[in-house]
């Protein structure tokens, strides 16, 4: 029997410093931006210390400073995010 406190989500925000495309909406680019990214969490039972592992990665789109105009929730894998994140942000320059 699953439990609520046995869950968790946690939202953190990351920056895209250059437009990007997410492998499983092909043909859609993204600007560049802040994105709320919540990921979903599951206690691991049998342990003598808390544990958490994560179950899912979702990114929110739009950017947030595009608003809450047509909204969506997508699933990401962890790794693509990195990939993405790593990407993006490799353009951008070194402040001045």
């Amino acid at each position: 029997m699953s439990d609520m406190s046995s869950t968790r989500t946690t939202n953190t925000i990351v920056h895209f410093s250059a437009p990007f495309a997410l492998p499983d909406l092909v043909g859609e680019m993204h600007p560049a931006g802040d994105y709320k990214i919540a990921e979903d969490e599951e206690l691991v039972d049998g342990l003598s210390w808390l544990a958490y592992r994560r179950t899912a990665t979702y990114i929110h789109l739009p950017s947030i400073a595009q608003g809450s105009r047509l909204r969506r929730i997508v699933r990401i894998e962890p790794t693509a995010l990195a990939d993405l994140l790593a990407a993006a942000n490799a353009t951008q320059e070194p402040p001045q």
